[in-house]
């Protein structure tokens, strides 16, 4: 990353050049990624039409963003965060009309006791599956993400305040985002909590997180006009995970991810464009997944990532309104070469498939006239991506 470093003792308003104290020094770091694919799809649309497509990259999003510190003295810092998410595909805003819609914060920091941050967040749940714990980071393509479409709007947190700290072996990760609605405390508030233990090559990770989605969730922590036809329906999302190096080169990850949901969005949360339209949503939906995967360092440029997700669902809307069960799978291989620190080639193969309530995830059929019609259409699909991706 460029780093340009800016010292505190700037010109006359401190009158630095007539004193002959030191002060202390600022960092300020600009950085970025811009990541871009071509991408192959089959079932893609109503009627299984394939597409080809240029699209954002199967692990990261484009972005850009500032952060630094400023030395406080006594082991403590000042720190703030600011990083921008973008489509490189059109250079549209990945959210319309904000800046920064990834985190935007300010905090203080030590090199002791940890970080306390105030602001747009990550929602710790991201911190450790995105960094840590899941193969694909929390991936971008519904094939590789569906696992997490019931709590993904709820990962970036507004009014959050949130604790950072690492002692010896034990990692905590905590936040509260404030719900700003007068007179109800709870309504649209979010309270998420992640313990990681590490022990030599093997890491065990236990998170829960919370949010209570009012009707109208603008303003509150959730931060989207999307609200819950119950005011302050509850979304719980908890998981366990573990990690082991099995040699410098090779890591196998394992996890269990459960989304109880009340507020009827994860039915249409999950969907992808071109699915049938349901009728309402299921007022306590429960989604179990399970997950294996492995990085492989074959040789010093290239990786290997391989990932397989298995999810059942209960309580979940069917196309015809009534609510059953359901389960969907996926599959994944990605290949990474890179010629530098920050450039990359990569490539990608996925499949998924799902049968019943998960089959109106999937685009819908189409008439004799091949018109799109209210009806489920295929319900599996092959994807093939290759991209470059840059960092600085």
């Amino acid at each position: 990353m460029k780093k340009v470093v800016i010292s505190s003792a700037t010109g006359a308003v401190f009158f630095a050049a007539s004193m002959s104290s030191a002060f202390a020094q600022s960092s300020v770091t600009l950085y970025g990624i811009v990541d871009e694919a071509i991408r192959y799809q089959t079932n893609a649309g109503p009627g299984g039409h394939d597409q080809v497509s240029m699209t954002s990259g199967p692990e990261t999003h484009s972005r850009w963003g500032l952060k630094g510190s400023e030395d406080l003295g006594g082991d403590w810092s000042a720190v703030f965060h600011l990083e921008n998410g973008f489509e490189a595909f059109d250079g549209q805003l990945h959210v319309p009309n904000t800046l920064f819609s990834r985190q935007a914060y300010v905090g203080l920091s030590n090199k002791q006791w940890g970080s306390l941050t105030f602001g747009l967040q990550y929602a710790p749940a991201y911190d450790t599956l995105g960094d840590l714990f899941d193969p694909l980071t929390v991936g971008n393509y519904w094939q590789n993400s569906w696992a997490y479409n019931g709590i993904g709007s709820y990962l970036e947190v507004n009014n959050s305040v949130k604790y950072q700290g690492t002692f010896d072996n034990l990692a905590i990760d905590a936040l509260y985002g404030f719900s700003n609605q007068a007179g109800a405390l709870g309504t649209g508030s979010t309270y998420a909590v992640e313990l990681t233990y590490t022990y030599g090559p093997a890491a065990l990770n236990a998170g829960f997180q919370q949010v209570a989605v009012p009707t109208s969730a603008l303003g509150s922590s959730t931060g989207t006009a999307v609200g819950s036809a119950i005011n302050g329906a509850k979304i719980n999302f908890m998981h366990v995970d573990a990690s082991y190096k099995v040699t410098q080169d090779i890591r196998l990850l394992v996890g269990w991810l459960r989304n109880q949901d009340q507020t009827g969005l994860t039915d249409v949360n999950m969907q992808q464009g071109g699915a049938p339209t349901l009728k309402g949503g299921s007022p306590n939906r429960i989604d179990d997944t399970y997950y294996v995967g492995a990085n492989w360092q074959a040789t010093a440029p290239l990786l290997f990532t391989f990932a397989y997700y298995y999810g059942q669902t209960r309580n979940a809307e069917l196309l015809d309104g009534s609510l059953g069960r359901g389960i969907n799978q996926s599959a994944t291989v990605l290949a990474e070469y890179s010629f530098t620190k920050r450039t990359e080639v990569y490539a990608i193969t996925d499949w998924a498939r799902g049968t019943g309530a998960f089959e109106a995830d999937y685009p819908g059929g189409v008439n004799s006239a091949g018109v799109p019609t209210n009806t489920i259409g295929r319900t599996n699909q092959l994807g093939v991506a290759v991209g470059l991706r840059k960092m600085f």
